[in-house]
C-alpha cells in the first residue's frame, strides 16, 4: 500500500513538472473575489425491440455534476473554496432506478504568504453523500433471441440492504500546514498535523463496526498527515484536464496504510453548451473496504459554465 501511494505521488509530481510550463499566470482580477463554476448533465440511453437478434435490455442513465470555485486574493492573503456535487441514476429495462454516482465535497484553504510561492495555510475538507446507498448483490436476468432461445444472461444491480446515507459516513478533516501555489490551477498543500473525524449514524454500528467506527459509537477521531495536490491544464484547444490527489496517513493506527483519493475530470467541449465528460476516481481506505474502489463515468451532454 505504501509503494502504491509513493508511486501515485511520483506520477503526480512528474505530471506537474511537465505541465508547469503550460500553466500560465492568471491575469489580476478586478477585485479580491473570483468565481467560476461548471454544471453538466450527461445522458446515456439504449433501446431494443423484441425482434433484435442478439437481444438486449433497454437502459437509461442520467448523471449530474456541478463544480463551483470561490477564491479570494488580496495582498498576502488567499482563500480558496471549492464545492463538488455529483449524482447519477440508471434504470435497466423495467427495473427500479439504481444510484450510480453520489458525491458531496467541500474544500476550503486559507493561506498567508510566507516567501516565494509558499504560504502558511489552514485547510478544511468535508466529504459525504446525498442519498441512501445499498449493498445488494446483482440479480441475474436471462436474455433471449427472437426465436425464444436463451443466448446469455445479464447482471442487474438489486437494492439489497442499506449501508450508507447522507452524513453516514461523513469525513471532516482540518489542520495547519504549508501551501505552494503557482496559480489557482496549480497548487499543493502539506498539513502534517491534521485532525480527522468520521461520522456514522448509530443504525450502521448497532451490530458491528462501520467505516472504521467501533460498534455502538457514532464517530471516530484520527490525527495524521494530509497532502493535497491540484492541477488543471488545457491539453489542446477545447480539451481540459483537472487532477485532484489527496493522501492521508493516520498516526494513531496503521500509519503505513495511506488513504488515497484521486479524481481526474476530462472535459471535451463541442461548443459552449455541449461537451463530452470523462470522470475517473480511485479511492483506497482500509477502514472501508481494504480494496481499491474505482469509479468511471463518460457521457455526452449539456454543459454550462458560470
Amino acid at each position: 500500500m505504501k509503494k502504491i501511494a509513493i508511486t501515485l505521488v511520483a506520477l503526480l509530481a512528474t505530471s506537474l513538472t511537465f505541465a508547469q510550463e503550460e500553466v500560465k499566470e492568471e491575469e489580476a482580477p478586478k477585485g479580491p473575489w473570483t468565481r467560476q463554476g461548471n454544471a453538466s448533465i450527461l445522458l446515456n440511453q439504449a433501446a431494443f425491440n423484441r425482434n433484435f437478434a442478439t437481444g438486449g435490455l433497454n437502459s437509461l442513465s442520467l448523471d449530474f455534476n456541478v463544480s463551483y470555485d470561490v477564491n479570494y486574493a488580496k495582498e498576502d492573503w488567499t482563500w480558496d473554496n471549492k464545492f463538488i456535487g455529483a449524482y447519477g441514476l440508471a434504470r435497466i429495462d423495467n427495473q427500479d432506478a439504481q444510484k450510480t454516482n453520489d458525491r458531496l465535497e467541500i474544500n476550503s484553504l486559507v493561506g498567508k504568504k510566507a516567501t516565494g510561492y509558499w504560504s502558511y495555510s489552514f485547510v478544511a475538507n468535508l466529504r459525504t453523500q446525498f442519498a441512501d446507498g445499498f449493498d445488494g448483490a446483482p440479480r441475474v436476468i436471462p436474455q433471449f433471441d427472437s426465436t425464444g432461445a436463451q443466448i446469455g444472461t445479464i447482471e442487474v444491480p438489486d437494492e439489497g440492504n442499506k449501508n450508507s446515507k447522507f452524513w453516514s459516513p461523513a469525513y471532516l478533516q482540518f489542520g495547519p500546514g504549508m501551501l505552494w501555489k503557482k496559480s489557482d490551477n496549480f497548487k499543493f498543500n502539506i498539513a502534517p498535523a491534521t485532525s480527522r473525524f468520521v461520522f456514522v449514524d448509530s443504525e450502521f454500528t448497532d451490530f458491528g463496526s462501520a467505516f472504521g467506527v467501533d460498534q455502538g459509537d457514532t464517530s471516530r477521531y484520527e490525527l495524521g498527515a494530509f497532502l493535497q495536490g491540484y492541477l488543471k491544464t488545457n491539453i489542446i484547444k477545447n480539451i481540459s484536464m483537472e487532477n485532484i490527489l489527496s493522501l492521508y496517513s493516520n498516526y494513531l493506527e496503521d500509519p503505513q496504510n495511506i488513504d488515497i483519493d484521486y479524481t481526474m475530470n476530462l472535459v471535451m467541449k463541442v461548443n459552449k453548451y455541449i461537451s463530452a465528460n470523462l470522470t475517473f476516481q480511485a479511492l483506497y481506505d482500509d477502514n472501508t473496504t481494504g480494496n481499491f474502489q474505482i469509479r468511471e463515468t463518460f457521457g455526452v451532454g449539456m454543459n454550462y459554465g458560470f
